[in-house]
């Protein structure tokens, strides 16, 4: 299936995730700024418009999922749904009746929804705990630069799963890079970490959502996943950088004790991330390479925890 083939099915995609990105009102606001934000860098284009379209009261949630006329673009729908609502590792009251009122509109099946939360909850659910020991401080670099380049792979790959899996796996690598200096950490902990230094969770996934739509994929049930490689060197480029500043940040933060505030952890991830993005064209053949290695049953056992990066 090739949703980026019908330009109402993606506008409709993208209004879904932003719906659910804004179903909880504690987090709305935060999310918006990251959302407008994306928007923004992603030019006039199918973020920024729907996103205007929502917030105008132009685009209901009931004429989003109307467009959407197979089953498949409904299930992928709800998926993605899913997945920014559970972003962060948790759901909270007001994301699971948006959920709930999603699925009803949808007409989604017990059984057919209870497969893509399971899907889900198997990457957001998943231990931060990393496979094998920590490593030690003093490897913190050579072990940012596995992730970055395993991050950036992923978003070359056409699958809902690899853009859902590289939260998991940031939250993982900080894990690691908090055990080697001293600190025992949990997904409480991890996320508080990058919510100070301005790091959005459900955007994260939008934006690679927006940018694989672009692209092009596309999904089927029962793990088999169809679509051709997103050839998208910026979405590579944006999730190596990410995970590149994001374990810097990480090195400097539990380095120094856990004492930098929110100021100064964004001002620090703003020159880190700069520096990431002339590294890409660096380490792009590496990045290429890895994606061919990547299947879901491989990203599942990278985020599970069952394979080391």
């Amino acid at each position: 299936m090739q949703l980026a083939d019908n330009p109402i099915h993606n506008d409709s995609l993208l209004a879904i995730c932003l719906f659910a990105a804004f179903a909880d009102g504690d987090k709305s606001e935060d999310e918006r700024g990251h959302i407008e934000s994306l928007a923004r860098e992603l030019g006039g284009g199918d973020v920024s418009s729907v996103s205007r379209r929502i917030l105008m009261g132009r685009l209901s949630m009931d004429a989003a999922v109307a467009a959407l006329e197979t089953r498949d673009a409904r299930m992928l729908a709800y998926e993605m749904a899913r997945a920014v609502c559970e972003a962060g590792g948790s759901i909270s009251a007001d994301e699971q009746a948006f959920l709930s009122d999603l699925r009803n509109k949808l007409a989604l099946g017990t059984a057919d929804a209870k497969t893509l939360d399971d899907e889900v909850d198997a990457l957001a659910l998943a231990p931060v705990e990393s496979a094998g020991p920590a490593a030690a401080a003093s490897d913190s670099s050579g072990m940012i630069l596995r992730y970055s380049i395993l991050n950036g792979a992923l978003e070359l790959l056409p699958e809902t799963l690899a853009t859902m899996a590289i939260l998991p796996l940031q939250m993982k690598m900080v894990w690691r890079i908090g055990k080697a200096h001293g600190f025992e950490l949990d997904r409480s902990s991890i996320k508080e970490f990058l919510a100070t230094a301005g790091i959005g969770f459900g955007s994260q996934v939008i934006e690679g959502f927006a940018r694989k739509l672009v692209g092009g994929f596309g999904r089927k049930l029962g793990g088999k996943l169809a679509g051709r490689i997103a050839n998208e060197a910026t979405g590579s480029a944006f999730s190596f950088a990410s995970t590149y500043a994001i374990g810097h940040l990480a090195v400097k933060y539990y380095a120094g004790g856990r004492k930098l505030g929110g100021a100064e952890m964004k001002a620090l991830y703003a020159p880190l991330s700069q520096q990431a993005g002339e590294l890409h064209a660096k380490y792009l053949p590496d990045i290429q390479q890895r994606a061919k290695s990547l299947d879901p049953a491989a990203i599942l056992d990278l985020v599970r925890g069952k394979a080391a990066v």
